[in-house]
């Protein structure tokens, strides 16, 4: 990068100051990763100081049954294959009711686009989960899935986010996004649910008072300003609704075993120093958004752990069982942590755990780091 531009772009992170589009797109080019993270870092610090957020969360997908056959997707399936499922209520109750030892406080439901299941099931699945673990937040469907519920039911989304908040949402999850450049949404994407839909139903999501994560899916075929592109229509939405809560880079996988539904493994996967310069552009570009999160089931723990230094403050959650991209990891990543264990990554990163709810409230501060063993680090010869 020009010394000039890199001291102008200093400057204004320093100020505090709007990013660009040329902005982000140079930062992308720059090859100097550990100055890179160091801005992402003020930014980062100036925001949340030394904590890093997490939640005891447990995924559920109720179905991978889908209408959509996206080009990334190694877990949907079509009616009538062996591992295709779609759960009865009762049995996302009792695999939810596993966690409440734990002390859950959030599910995370996410499911395909299935093409028969009616529309009632989704709203009475939240009423039967909500009744049966009450105070833990419902975090469910991506913006995709309210567009289906849409087409099925005949409802207007207004009304389907109404019925679904009254049945006990708390809050919309971000997938569906991707990327949303046409030209690259033309390449990987098999719904019909493009910028337009996606940022009409958040829009929605937030005049109605729920707080939303976004999302972006990168390391495939789009390029670098395709990114920047995605994250500053994202900006500018929040600057109308000011609704979004974090924001989530998320990695592309390929499928370990092949499944020939993931249609892009010849596309080499984002290294780890990739991934690093990705959440340290969206920390910088991505100024009116509180939270940076990796979710390290899609990263690995030591990216993870790293990612805390290049701007972002939340590790996501205990996770459980996590289909989606655990169709197609070739990390070797747990399918759950603990608590404990989530304390430990980011003591051992060197920051300040504090776990919260799904807005972003905090429910408990622990203590940070214990100095004294990098200070008096072990001699080899003891």
């Amino acid at each position: 990068m020009d010394a000039g531009l890199k001291r102008e772009i200093e400057a204004k992170v320093h100020d505090d100051a709007r990013l660009s589009r040329a902005d982000g797109e140079a930062l992308y080019a720059s090859d100097d990763l550990a100055w890179l993270g160091g801005l992402a870092h003020e930014v980062r610090t100036r925001k949340n100081g030394d904590q890093t957020f997490f939640n005891v969360n447990r995924h559920l997908n109720l179905t991978n049954v889908c209408s959509a056959s996206c080009a990334y997707c190694s877990f949907q399936r079509k009616p009538g294959e062996s591992d295709a499922y779609t759960m009865r209520i009762e049995e996302a109750v009792r695999l939810a009711k596993d966690m409440e030892p734990a002390g859950i406080t959030e599910l995370h439901i996410v499911n395909g686009l299935h093409p028969t299941l009616p529309w009632r099931y989704y709203p009475r699945s939240l009423r039967e989960l909500g009744k049966a673990l009450p105070g833990v937040a419902l975090k469910a469907f991506t913006a995709t899935e309210i567009h289906w519920f849409e087409k099925i039911s005949g409802l207007s989304a207004d009304e389907i986010l109404d019925e679904l908040i009254d049945a006990g949402l708390e809050s919309l999850t971000g997938g569906g996004a991707e990327i949303f450049d046409w030209g690259v949404r033309q390449k990987i994407v098999g719904h019909e649910t493009h910028w337009e839909d996606w940022s009409r139903i958040h829009r929605l999501a937030h005049s109605k008072g729920l707080r939303t994560p976004c999302t972006m899916l990168y390391g495939h075929v789009e390029e670098p300003r395709h990114r920047v592109d995605h994250v500053l229509r994202l900006r500018e939405l929040q600057d109308e609704t000011g609704g979004f809560a974090v924001f989530i880079p998320l990695r592309f996988q390929h499928d370990s075993v092949g499944d020939p539904r993931n249609r892009l493994m010849n596309q080499p996967m984002a290294t780890g120093a990739e991934a690093l310069k990705t959440f340290a552009v969206s920390r910088l570009l991505f100024d009116n958004v509180d939270h940076v999160k990796c979710f390290w089931v899609m990263h690995g723990l030591t990216t993870a752990q790293l990612s805390l230094n290049f701007g972002v403050d939340d590790l996501d959650g205990s996770v459980v069982e996590y289909k989606i991209t655990h169709d197609a990891d070739g990390f070797g990543t747990p399918n759950t942590m603990t608590r404990e264990d989530l304390l430990s990554v980011i003591r051992d990163a060197g920051f300040r755990p504090v776990e919260r709810d799904t807005r972003y409230r905090v429910v408990r501060r622990y203590d940070g780091p214990d100095t004294t063993r990098r200070d008096n680090p072990v001699s080899i010869d003891a």
